[in-house]
């Protein structure tokens, strides 16, 4: 980790903790030492700037950042650079904006491609504050990681311009006070020299950005300088006037801070030279060094004098808060040294209130000290009260629109305004509009004036309840009805929780007796109403309770007179009470008490209200009852004494008396009776009479009145006759009057006189039928007789069968003893005679039932196989045609999957063989890179020994030539790096476009159709070079295919489209396929056809019946030398009146058929002669028509494909024979007039025929070939069907994904430079159409390529040539080899798969041991010993089957793998662990789902059952093709690398050609030996230099740390090896050797190549590479050899 080292003093560069130095002393460093020195100060120093931006953006976005050594991947996905541009610019960089704010996405997956919108959107920022663009990285750079030292220079760069701006702090330098360790430095250096670029110049940033700056440089430079020693001095004014400098294009410079300026300016100077010295003292740093390097930038100055004029301004803003002057906040807040946004004076008491606020708060966290606010604290406060501000305004601007709507009475208009946010107003309910205006309708007019806010505010909190309450009442749930009651905004006290039913109810209630009018709500004055009301209610029913149990407290204690009190207490709400009844009432309650203790088993049970009221009514019915009936016995008694019938009859007949089965004939014999009845009553008074009603025995009394009568219920009634008094018991006073029948009395006589008489009404009417019944009788006993004595006889039968029945038992049984005894003497023979019985019965059923089976074993066996097969062919159906086979199923036919463990091992193989082809492909292509390398510089080898024969043919030039490149050639031809990149980029392009059929099928669809013929005529045929083989066949196939299904899919609305129009893409294919092969393949079906129609001159078709009628004119006119006198025009129904026309017609019909027939048995028979291209089409055809029209009818469909097929590609030959040549036909013939029409007539037909379509109308006289045209039309689409049977390209061709990189040679096109620059120039303008997503491989390409080049560029003119030369030029074509320059994309999935197939072979194990329903019910039940023992049976038999194999195929190379083996061998508990392992992991890759209960494992076993055999089949062929892929791979690689070794065998030679070249003879006084101690390579010649001189030749720019005087004492020593090309170098000083290189001739082409103009050697000396090559070529390969 990296340390701040916080000491001041001049520092080298601290690596690993300590700084390094070197004295005299030490030994002298090597060349590689001062490299590897200067490269790990590099490092550091580029750590040092990581850290330095690290903290500057932490400082910036208020968040941390990883660690130094890993913030390049931290900025990698581009976040904090957003967030960072939101920071400078929030106005462009929105928050919201950012993608992965929070890096969960890239935390989890890795880098997206919108990660890149980050690295835009950061782009964006620093556009908008005008950083310029010359310090701007590539988004590769920082997404690929390609340069991100650019990006860390950006982020310098951008940190100064935004402290000049004052919208950032500065930067910090940390070089020389932070450390870091080896390991660190170490693998930054790794990272640097993994980029290869040259790190930026940190140092010189604002010297650029003050040279990018529009304004003088030299003066800008001067004023610059002029300020530094100004400040430098310490002079305030001079300072300041330097500072007033136009030049130096500085603002905000105030006068009355001049000190200021000088001391921050100072300071800061300081501080820059301070550290500028710290980095020249490291003796190990190369430093380029600058003027602005102690000197304070433009930018610098300006942030420091933001820097002041802000804290001046904040001074006086904290000094006008404490003052409290209004004026001089506004002011302050107003500064443009502040910079803050948004202020408005209308706003300025929110504003003083706010910051005074903020202050105060800030003024408390920091223990009551003064404190000051800054800039941000100072804009957060701003826009809160701006915020505020326009709070309050639209609250006003609310609360006027409510007063308005209450105006106008509008409820809608009230409750858009009262639901408006701006009012800050509590809910409001869209249901209680019209609650709402009634009661601000009333508020308002109580008030008499406008509204307030915190009137409305307080009174929609009521309403808002109310509303509430409302909604809750409608609903009908009492609990919610009791909350809404219960809200603090209701206003309703005294709620009671147990009332809740009550509320419900009654406010249910309530609520729709005000349906219907205006206001059906509830107000709350009716609520509170209705509240109390229920409480009142409850208060009531409380009372009544106490009351009831007083009454029954007073039944319990037995006292009438306690009960009637008891009833007529008030508050139990009794009516009807009588005093009376009183005795009557105790009476009743008692008994119905007793009664319900009785029902309901609860001696507690007591009386309720509705109860006891109704037995006070029943007292009172029965009062009443008593009263009615006693009046009526009275007046019987009457009547009786009266003496007259009709009174008695009248009486009795009373319904109160209720005397029952009274017949009017018999009322005399009722008077006599009742009068006898009574008068012996009244005589029998000296009788004792025993009276249960009165509870005792006394005499009788006569003329008392007093009588007792039972009411219905059993009560006893007494009545006084006399005075109408009545009471329920017998009193002291009540005596019983004899004098007077009571009702028992008078219902005794009625029902004896009425008895009587009904008895003699019955005899009399029934005489006959009682004799009768009498007669029966009798008959009836004399039978009962006879039959008793019958079964009295019938009764003593068993008695005697039973005494006859054991007189027999006796009998048998003495019989069954003596033949038991004769068995138990013969057991053993018994026993032998009985198994010899029971084997013979048993054995002839056996044979009897075997020879039945016999007799029957083929239809035994038809019905056992009909069952079987049955069973067998449901579960193959459930196996092949289920979407999701149960496990059930699937277990029946695992065993297929049991064979060996070779499906799985070939598949674990198939897997790695195609990622080793991928790796092969990747070391090919790497194998093929060097080879173009090798390429180039054989080039630049050639291009280099030109220059060289020019240099020796010219050589009193050289000196004036020295200092020039000689030129090569030009264009995109040019042995120059960006032309080589540019062809390069342009292969790319092309060899995408060929690969990749969506481009090009979408750009045809772009263009308008002339173009599109014209690109397709130019450019696509050219890509693909017609065609010309089976790889460029193949790629236009799937082209045309790609382009055939847009246009179907996405331009054809009807399936008629393509016969009534003219598609682009059938044109084109039809176009294609009749170019030489095709045409071959016409002319050898049709062309023997043709030439016997042509040929046949008795062949004449014209079925027109005019023109036959005006030939019949004709001819009859010829013969006969006479005008006919026929008319010569008429219409067809004329012509066909007659004969000999309808004659010829027929005639021509027949011959036409016949003709026709063998045209189409010729087309229908040479099926195969049809190109392939158009037969694969067809199918393409057919298979996205369906797809488009999936509704449309099978025959429609061949219609459009017969359409293709016939219409498009043979019709045409068929009617012009001669433009497709078809016949060859010489320039003087031509086909004649009735040929023609012969051939049109057959084509005719046969398209007819193609479409199904015949005859009719005008055209009816030829319908007699309709049904020829159906027979054919039949035949035609057997044919179009049998063309779709073709195969895929892929088989027909043997092309797969690894075919172009097999090829050893390249593809290579022949295109036009004109066709490069328009094909550059369509993709250019539709490439968003063609290829929506900016990641797409095109996208790079065409951004690579950049603008579109013109003609002259591309060819290397000089621009001086002709128009008219131009155009020809442009015609000029390029051979282009193509290349991919995309890997191979490698399966990141293998691993998974492999996964998947070894839990796949697990689970086919577990699944044919064990059962279950589903396979996670088969993991959890554990698995038995039987089960256990089956697994190991099955590992046994699999091992002995492979024992087998592995003895009979030693030479097969079966590979074993381990891991399945072992997997399978585990035990069933084991084995099923590991599968919910690999399960658990396969289902977080998304392969596997246990909610589906893991059914894609199932259904791929499944899968693997169905197409067992074809997948054995096709991963053979594929294991085939990737070995051959392979072997092909392993023969490109050995011609590459021979290809690479003759190459360099060539170079070699070339370097050992050149070196001998005019070495007529030899010098060897010219090279010198080495002594062999020292092992050196023979020295073939050496030249000798000083530095001085290489100096003037311009070689030797500058020696560091050596002045110029001094090259003189420096001497090289430029020695050729043996080893061709390869040179050393010796430095010496005075004589003194001090280091030697090896320089490499080929490496210096290739800096050459590179553009590289300088070098440095030894570390120390820049080199001119150009000037360096020149002089060995001049040295050591000229004709001359000197010093």
């Amino acid at each position: 980790m990296a340390s701040h080292d916080e000491s001041n003093g001049a520092q080298a560069p601290h690596v690993g903790g300590a700084a390094k130095y070197r004295t005299i002393d030490d030994e002298r460093l090597t060349a590689d030492e001062m490299d590897e020195l200067r490269k790990s100060n590099i490092a550091y120093e580029y750590l040092c700037h990581l850290e330095e931006a690290k903290i500057w953006i932490q400082a910036c976005i208020n968040e941390e950042l990883p660690a130094t050594t890993e913030l390049e991947e931290g900025l990698m996905n581009g976040v904090y650079l957003a967030k960072l541009g939101h920071f400078f610019a929030p106005q462009v960089v929105k928050v919201k904006r950012i993608y992965d704010k929070e890096q969960t996405r890239y935390k989890a997956t890795g880098l997206h491609f919108r990660h890149t919108d980050n690295i835009n959107h950061w782009f964006v920022a620093m556009e908008e504050v005008g950083l310029p663009k010359i310090f701007y990285p590539e988004t590769t750079d920082i997404y690929d990681r390609k340069n991100m030292p650019r990006a860390i220079y950006c982020i310098h760069a951008l940190s100064l311009y935004l402290f000049k701006l004052g919208l950032a702090p500065q930067i910090q330098d940390l070089y020389g006070k932070i450390n870091f360790t080896e390991e660190e430095i170490s693998a930054m250096r790794r990272e640097l020299d993994k980029y290869g670029i040259q790190m930026p110049a940190f140092g010189k940033i604002g010297g650029i950005l003050a040279n990018e700056m529009s304004v003088d440089d030299a003066a800008l430079h001067a004023a610059i300088i002029a300020i530094n020693e100004a400040v430098e001095n310490q002079n305030h004014k001079e300072t300041y006037t330097a500072l007033q400098n136009p030049s130096a294009m500085l603002v905000n410079i105030d006068s009355d801070t001049s000190s200021e300026y000088q001391s921050i300016l100072f300071e800061a100077k300081h501080t820059k030279s301070e550290n500028a010295r710290n980095k020249s003292m490291d003796a190990d740093r190369v430093m380029e060094k600058d003027v602005y390097d102690e000197l304070l930038t433009q930018a610098e100055i300006q942030g420091n004098i933001n820097t002041v004029n802000t804290s001046k301004a904040l001074d006086s803003l904290n000094d006008a808060l404490l003052k409290g002057d209004r004026q001089s906040i506004l002011a302050a807040l107003k500064s443009s040294h502040l910079g803050l946004k948004n202020i408005n004076e209308s706003n300025l008491d929110f504003y003083i209130d706010k910051l005074r606020e903020l202050r105060d708060n800030k003024k408390n966290n920091n223990n009551l000290e003064e404190v000051m606010l800054d800039k941000d604290e100072l804009q957060a406060a701003i826009d809160q009260a701006n915020l505020e501000a326009d709070s309050e305004y639209q609250k006003s601007q609310a609360v006027k629109a409510i007063n308005s709507a209450l105006e106008s009475g509008d409820r809608n208009a009230l409750l858009k305004a009262l639901q408006n946010p701006a009012a800050q107003l509590p809910p409001v309910y869209d249901t209680a509009a019209d609650l709402y205006l009634e009661e601000f309708l009333n508020i308002k007019k109580d008030k008499e004036g406008e509204l307030e806010h915190e009137e409305i505010c307080g009174a929609l909190n009521v309403l808002g309840a109310v509303a509430a309450i409302n909604q809750a009442v409608d609903a009908g749930d009492p609990n919610n009805t009791y909350i809404a009651l219960s809200l603090p905004a209701a206003h309703l006290e005294d709620l009671d929780e147990h009332n809740m039913e009550k509320y419900q109810a009654t406010l249910a209630a309530n609520k729709h007796e005000k349906s219907g009018l205006p206001c059906e709500l509830l107000t709350h004055y009716e609520i509170s109403q209705t509240v109390e009301a229920v409480h009142k209610q409850v208060q009531e029913e409380h009372e009544r309770i106490i009351a009831i149990g007083v009454i029954n407290d007073a039944i319990e204690n037995g006292e009438p007179d306690e009960v009637l009190q008891a009833l007529m207490l008030p508050t139990a709400k009794l009516h009807d009470i009588d005093e009376k009844q009183a005795y009557h009432y105790h009476i009743l309650l008692a008994k119905e008490k007793a009664n319900k203790v009785q029902n309901t088993h609860d001696d507690s049970a007591v009386l309720w209200l509705e109860e006891i009221q109704a037995c006070v009514e029943r007292a009172n019915q029965n009062a009443v009852d008593g009263v009615n009936m006693s009046k009526g016995i009275v007046d019987i008694n009457k009547a009786i004494d009266e003496e007259e019938d009709d009174s008695l009859s009248s009486t009795l007949g009373n319904k109160d008396v209720g005397i029952q089965n009274i017949t009017p004939d018999c009322t005399p014999l009722y008077h006599s009776k009742l009068r006898d009845t009574k008068l012996e009553k009244t005589q029998t008074d000296g009788e004792i009479e025993l009276d249960n009603s009165f509870n005792s025995t006394s005499r009788g009394e006569v003329g008392s009145g007093w009588i007792m009568n039972r009411l219905k219920d059993g009560s006893k009634f007494f009545y006084n006759a006399n005075t109408g008094e009545y009471a329920w018991h017998r009193r002291d006073d009540i005596v019983k009057d004899h004098n007077i029948l009571t009702k028992d009395e008078i219902q005794t006589v009625v029902n004896e006189i009425t008895a009587d008489h009904n008895r003699k009404l019955l005899f009399e009417a029934n005489e006959d039928f009682i004799v009768q019944s009498q007669a029966m009788i009798r008959g009836y006993l004399a039978r009962k007789h006879y039959r008793d004595r019958l079964t009295y006889l019938k009764d003593q039968e068993p008695n005697v069968v039973k005494l006859q029945a054991w007189w027999k038992s006796r009998k048998q049984q003495k019989e069954f003893k003596n033949r038991k005894n004769y068995l138990g003497d013969n057991t053993d023979a018994v026993i032998k005679i009985q198994s010899y019985a029971r084997m013979w019965r048993d054995r002839k059923k056996y044979r009897d039932r075997l020879k039945y089976f016999k007799d029957n074993e083929d239809k035994v066996i038809k019905i056992q196989a009909f069952f079987r097969s049955n069973l067998a062919q449901q579960d193959y159906k459930a196996l092949m045609q289920d979407n999701d086979p149960s496990l059930s199923v699937v277990r029946k036919f695992v065993h297929l999957l049991d064979a060996s463990d070779n499906d799985y091992a070939e598949e674990l193989e198939l897997q790695k063989l195609r990622q080793q082809v991928v790796a092969e492909i990747r070391s090919n292509n790497q194998l093929e890179h060097d080879l173009d390398q090798m390429d180039i510089k054989i080039g630049l080898l050639i291009k280099n020994r030109i220059t060289l024969q020019d240099v020796v043919m010219h050589n009193k030039k050289l000196t004036k030539r020295a200092d020039q490149e000689l030129e090569g050639p030009k264009g995109l031809k040019a042995l120059s790096r960006e032309s080589h990149e540019k062809l390069q980029t342009y292969q790319h392009l092309f060899y995408l476009l060929q690969t990749n059929p969506n481009y090009l099928a979408k750009l045809i669809f772009e263009m308008p159709q002339v173009k599109t013929t014209k690109f397709m005529e130019s450019v696509i045929y050219s890509l693909f070079n017609y065609g010309a083989n089976q790889r460029e066949e193949y790629l236009l196939l799937k082209l045309f295919e790609t382009a055939l299904r847009e246009e179907i899919l996405s331009k054809v609305d009807k399936m008629t489209d393509i016969v009534s129009g003219n598609p682009l893409v059938v044109k084109m294919i039809v176009g294609f396929n009749r170019n030489q092969r095709g045409s071959n393949a016409l002319r050898e079906m049709l062309n023997p056809l043709i030439n016997s129609v042509i040929n046949d001159k008795n062949i004449r078709i014209n079925t027109n019946p005019v023109d036959v009628y005006k030939a019949w004119i004709n001819q009859t006119e010829s013969e006969t030398g006479k005008t006919s006198d026929l008319p010569y025009e008429v219409p067809t129904e004329q012509a066909l009146k007659h004969p000999e026309v309808v004659q010829q017609v027929e005639v021509s019909i027949k011959c036409l058929q016949d003709v026709t027939d063998k045209f189409l048995s010729t087309i229908l028979s040479s099926l195969d002669k049809i190109p392939y291209g158009m037969r694969y089409m067809a199918k393409v055809m057919r298979s996205a028509l369906i797809q488009k029209f999936p509704d449309a009818a099978e025959k429609d469909v061949l219609k459009i494909v017969g359409n293709l097929l016939y219409y498009r590609y043979i019709n045409s030959a068929i009617v012009a024979p001669d433009a497709f040549d078809i016949i060859t036909i010489g320039a003087e013939k031509a086909l004649t007039n009735d040929q023609r029409r012969n051939l049109g007539s057959i084509a005719k037909i046969l398209q007819f025929a193609a479409s199904n379509k015949g005859f009719g109308g005008e055209s009816a006289y030829l319908s007699s070939m309709n049904d020829y045209i159906r027979q054919s039309h039949e035949k035609f689409k057997r044919y179009c069907l049998a063309a779709c049977e073709v195969e895929d390209p892929e088989t027909k061709f043997n092309v797969d994904q690894y075919t172009d990189v097999t090829m050893i040679s390249k593809p290579v096109i022949y295109i036009s430079v004109g066709e490069i620059v328009d094909t550059h120039q369509l993709l250019l303008s539709h490439q968003d159409v063609i290829s929506p997503d900016h990641n797409d491989p095109l996208h790079e390409l065409l951004e690579d390529l950049g603008e579109v080049p013109v003609i002259d560029e591309l060819l290397g003119l000089t621009g001086d040539e002709s128009d008219e030369l131009k155009k020809d030029l442009a015609k000029t074509e390029i051979s282009m080899t193509l290349s991919n320059k995309f890997d191979v994309q490698q399966d990141d999935r293998a691993d998974m798969k492999s996964l998947l197939i070894r839990t796949k072979r697990m689970i086919v194990d577990v699944i044919a041991c064990q059962q279950g329903d589903d396979l996670i019910k088969v993991l959890d039940l554990p698995s038995s010993q039987s089960q256990e023992e089956r697994h190991q049976a099955l590992v046994k038999k699999r091992d002995l089957i492979d024992r087998k194999a592995q003895k009979s195929q030693k030479e097969s190379k079966l590979v074993r793998h381990e891991s399945i083996l072992g997997d399978t061998r585990l035990p069933l508990e084991t084995m099923k662990e590991k599968i919910r392992k690999n399960l658990q992991t396969l289902e977080l890759a998304g392969m596997v789902s246990r909610e589906k209960k893991y059914q894609e494992l199932v259904n791929a076993i499944v899968q693997d059952i169905r197409n067992q055999r074809r997948y054995r089949n096709n991963r053979k062929q594929e294991l085939l093709r990737l070995r051959g892929a392979i072997k092909s791979l392993n023969e490109k690689r050995t011609f590459y690398e021979s290809q690479i070794d003759y190459y360099n065998q060539y170079v070699k030679t070339c370097l050992q050609n050149l070196q001998q070249t005019g070495k007529k003879s030899k010098r060897h006084g010219l090279f010198k030996r080495q002594e062999k101690s020292e092992k050196k390579k023979k020295v073939q010649g050496s030249i000798n230099y000083s530095a001085a001189r290489l100096h003037e030749k311009g070689v030797i720019l500058e020696i560091e740390g050596l002045p110029t005087n001094q090259f003189k004492n420096v001497l090289f020593e430029i020695s050729a090896t043996e080893n061709p090309g390869v040179f050393d170098i010796d430095a010496k000083f005075m004589g003194v050797n001090m280091d030697k290189v090896e320089v490499v001739f080929q490496d210096l082409l290739q800096l050459q190549y590179e553009g590289v103009a300088v070098m440095k050697m030894f570390n120390k000396a820049k080199v001119n590479v150009n000037l360096l090559i020149f002089l060995l070529n001049r040295k050591f390969y000229g004709k001359t050899i000197g010093k």
